[in-house]
């Protein structure tokens, strides 16, 4: 068969195991970027962002800046401090764009005074610094485009003294799959249903009490193994995965299924690729973030479910990694293909743990039981019958706002990694 005919047969292929029926968007209330801004503060000083759709941007700078991968990110400071603030506009974008470099990519030099009449609109509609005592600016600062997600990360220094906030954005325009009450209200379970765990010990034996493996929809057989813990949400967590370049995936419906086939055919990455469903505590992921590869065959992806407890007041949430390392026929799916996935499922949940120590927001590690040991010489089967081993345990990550240096990491004294090839294939833990 014609190499050509091979490529398309196989993008639409993917494209069927990736996206399945169509869904629709999440929707965003119709709210403006101002009204729907995100307010920060931390002693005499009050920040607010928000990030522009491609449609507000457009109207904003009356040119489409979305067309030429520009964001903007609208700020305001409130400055009740004895001292006067700077924002650092590298703190939201190392390659940001300054005023004049974005105006210059509109400019046409066959329409008199053009040029000098989006410089003129750029330079007023930039923050600028610097934000003096009593004082309130806001502004724009030029930002690549994102989608899906953002993390906005303001530095605001002055002398002798620094604040930063992290604050994770919803992008509007993008066909995010997500629970928002899980992620953004965590408003899922009654209070009374919520268990704060104050006590390490107790803590541990809740974790380890937990579910082997994620399911099918009906609960009837055991799929992916639940193989990780993240402790934090939307003040410090999601922004350190996200900041780490983890990106959320995109609905299954007809958009994503042709950026699929157009990124197979292509060779070209799909950083928020769809992923299918997995079930946890009666429903699908909450929440589906990967970090992509130069390929659509191969990324790490990571699904996660609220739970009902909570650590220290912060949220517990359970989920599943593994690292995609192809694309291969099963009779286990409706569509005869799946993504296969690296049997050392503990390659990824490592993976994942080294990459958040430089998100410099990972507080804590550690690992409890409870997935059950597969070893080499006895691996499990998930849903499409991919084979996976496993040490049995479940890595537990713990974020914080603050930043932590790497040699300021802290371990949970509990368990310490296995020995695979050394445990006898009978064994169970």
């Amino acid at each position: 068969m014609d190499p050509v005919v091979n490529r398309l047969l196989a993008a639409v292929v993917i494209a069927f195991v990736l996206c399945g029926c169509a869904t629709t968007q999440l929707s965003a209330g119709g709210l403006t970027y101002k009204a729907r801004a995100v307010t920060r503060t931390e002693g005499g000083l009050r920040v607010t962002a928000s990030v522009l759709s491609a449609e507000e941007s457009a109207a904003v700078y009356g040119v489409p800046l979305a067309k030429k991968g520009i964001q903007p990110v609208w700020i305001e400071v409130q400055d009740d401090d004895p001292v006067s603030y700077f924002l650092l506009s590298p703190g939201l974008d190392p390659n940001f764009f300054p005023a004049s470099e974005a105006a210059e990519a509109f400019a046409d030099s066959n329409v008199p005074g053009r040029s000098e009449e989006l410089d003129r609109r750029f330079r007023g509609l930039a923050f600028h610094n610097p934000v003096l005592p009593g004082q309130t600016v806001s502004g724009y600062v030029l930002t690549n485009l994102s989608e899906g997600a953002k993390v906005v990360e303001l530095d605001l220094v002055a002398s002798e003294r620094a604040k930063t906030f992290s604050i994770l954005m919803v992008v509007p325009g993008f066909y995010a799959d997500y629970n928002v009450s899980a992620v953004f209200r965590r408003a899922i379970y009654p209070p009374e249903k919520i268990v704060n765990y104050t006590d390490d010990d107790a803590f541990r034996v809740a974790l380890e009490s937990l579910p082997c493996c994620a399911t099918n929809e009906d609960g009837s057989k055991n799929g992916d193994p639940l193989n990780l813990v993240i402790v934090g949400g939307v003040d410090d967590a999601f922004p350190a995965l996200v900041r780490r370049g983890w990106s959320p995936t995109e609905q299954r419906w007809s958009g994503a299924i042709m950026k699929v086939i157009t990124s197979a055919l292509s060779g070209e990455r799909y950083v928020n690729a769809p992923v299918s469903d997995l079930y946890l505590f009666g429903r699908p992921q909450d929440l589906a973030l990967q970090k992509a590869r130069d390929t659509i065959h191969q990324r790490n992806h990571l699904r996660l479910w609220l739970s009902p407890m909570r650590y220290r007041g912060k949220p517990v949430w359970v989920g599943q990694i593994s690292r995609d390392i192809g694309v291969r026929f099963t009779f286990h799916s409706p569509t005869l293909t799946t993504h296969k996935i690296d049997p050392d499922v503990d390659e990824a949940r490592t993976a994942l743990t080294e990459d958040m120590a430089y998100s410099q927001n990972l507080q804590k590690i550690g690992l409890v039981k409870g997935v059950g040991v597969a070893p080499q010489g006895a691996p499990r089967e998930n849903l499409t019958t991919d084979r996976y081993y496993t040490d049995g345990n479940r890595q537990v990550l713990l974020f914080d706002r603050q930043p932590t240096a790497l040699s300021g990491i802290e371990f949970f004294p509990w368990e310490t990694v296995a020995k695979l090839n050394a445990v006898p294939s009978g064994a169970k833990r």
